[in-house]
């Protein structure tokens, strides 16, 4: 768990800079130059996110209980997780969905996260989910209180929206389908 946590805080640490302090990320970037500031800042959110693979694979080695949620609650984490890639997609392909929900990334994290908290019940699952949940909720409030960052996107496109739908609907049928069971250990549909 002890691996898992520090994971987090690295990963999501480096991610809420800007969140925290806008001005220290903006000297860094500054000083160092915006391209080598973007390859620390790489570094340093890859290495958390080895952690948190780590950490979670080994604390569910040893899992503990919180609570056991009711079967049906999967059923309801699957529908929920239908939008997650769409939206996810939607927030590099402009259009309608992505000036619907102005943030799809962070709209996509909380989907996720929510999705997983009710479908699991493992200190492990909790610890992960709920500190993304946390962490893109604490992101969206912020981005009330700073100035908008550039993001860069595809180009505007009259049929991003069907890319991002028709995409992430079909690596959400291959994550269903086993993607999910490959890369972490759990079918999703039994």
């Amino acid at each position: 768990m002890t691996i898992l946590i520090a994971g987090l805080v690295v990963f999501l640490g480096m991610h809420s800079i800007a969140i925290v302090a806008p001005a220290l990320r903006n000297a860094l970037a500054a000083r160092l130059g915006e391209w080598p500031w973007k390859g620390l800042y790489s570094l340093v959110a890859v290495a958390g996110f080895v952690l948190v693979v780590e950490g979670f694979g080994a604390a569910r080695g040893a899992p503990v209980v919180l609570y056991a949620p009711p079967g049906w609650l999967r059923g309801v984490a699957v529908v929920l997780m239908v939008p997650v890639f769409p939206m996810l997609l939607a927030a590099y392909l402009p259009g309608r969905i992505q000036a619907t929900l102005r943030h799809p990334l962070l709209v996509a994290t909380k989907t996720w996260a929510l999705a997983h908290l009710l479908a699991t019940g493992r200190l492990a699952d909790v610890v992960l989910f709920g500190a993304f949940l946390a962490w893109a909720v604490a992101d969206r409030i912020s981005l009330g209180r700073r100035p908008p960052a550039a993001v860069r996107t595809l180009p505007p496109g009259r049929y991003n929206d069907w890319i991002a739908v028709l995409g992430g609907l079909g690596l959400y049928a291959a994550f269903l389908l086993g993607l999910h069971q490959r890369l972490i250990g759990i079918a999703p549909l039994g």
